[in-house]
């Protein structure tokens, strides 16, 4: 297990004098291995804040490229970044972010080849896609690698976030698309507001942060739901359910 370095906990002083975080929390941020897959607007903003935070290893997925139309909203890219990979341009700019970084990059879309060898190795994904087929890849992944996952999703003027860690009692992705469904709708279609992508992202972060850590409330089973025009959040309870698919052979 690596140690922090003087210049390291110097780096990190505001996170370490936090109650519950100390040394040893900003350590287990160090060793810790988190794997985004999509590096769109949540992405950019997710690993920017995980990078910033402390996280030792990203591994980073997504087969796209910069295209005009990502610029408002994918915060990490610029004009000079256009036609490039997006895991790319996020490793050079998140290594001069954070040199003590280790960045993994995979210029490929997600499949479930590649997110069983990812999972193998680490503690937990963060899923930053708007694609449902996706999700289900990783929801059944995940449960078969018994990691925990924390999705998020930005479209108009609303987002929200999940953590779905694989127990008896807990609901999967899978109860949730059985309940609420997900279309295949994006941005797009639908567009959406530049910070609203920026909000959910760094909840996400938020949420890895506190997993890897075992700080604060974990809220497993719930949607933290924000409706940016009303500036509200609320939370709706996620039921297991019992004839769901993908977790049911887990209990």
């Amino acid at each position: 297990m690596q140690q922090l370095s003087e210049s390291q906990a110097m780096r990190y002083a505001r996170q370490v004098a936090l109650p519950g975080m100390d040394l040893d929390g900003q350590e287990k941020l160090l060793n810790a291995h988190v794997v985004i897959v999509g590096m769109g607007g949540l992405g950019c903003s997710c690993a920017q804040m995980l990078a910033a935070a402390g996280v030792g290893h990203l591994s980073l997925v997504d087969g796209d490229t910069v295209s005009r139309s990502n610029l408002s909203r994918q915060v990490l890219f610029n004009q000079a970044h256009l036609e490039q990979l997006k895991v790319c341009a996020a490793q050079t700019l998140l290594r001069a972010l954070n040199p003590d970084l280790r960045l993994d990059v995979y210029d490929q879309f997600a499949n479930e080849a590649l997110l069983a060898e990812l999972l193998g190795q680490a503690d937990l994904l963060v899923d930053c896609t708007d694609n449902r087929a996706v999700r289900e890849q990783i929801n059944r992944t995940a449960l078969a690698a018994n990691k925990p996952w924390v999705s998020g999703g930005a479209i108009r003027m609303e987002g929200q976030v999940m953590s779905f860690v694989p127990a008896a009692n807990a609901p999967c992705y899978g109860c949730y698309s059985q309940l609420f469904g997900d279309t295949e709708s994006g941005c797009a279609e639908n567009g959406v507001l530049t910070p609203l992508v920026g909000i959910i992202g760094s909840m996400q972060a938020l949420e890895v942060i506190k997993l890897i850590c075992g700080l604060g409330t974990i809220h497993i089973g719930k949607i933290q739901h924000i409706d940016g025009l009303a500036g509200q959040w609320r939370e709706l309870t996620l039921p297991k359910l019992a004839n769901c698919k993908a977790c049911q052979p887990v209990l």
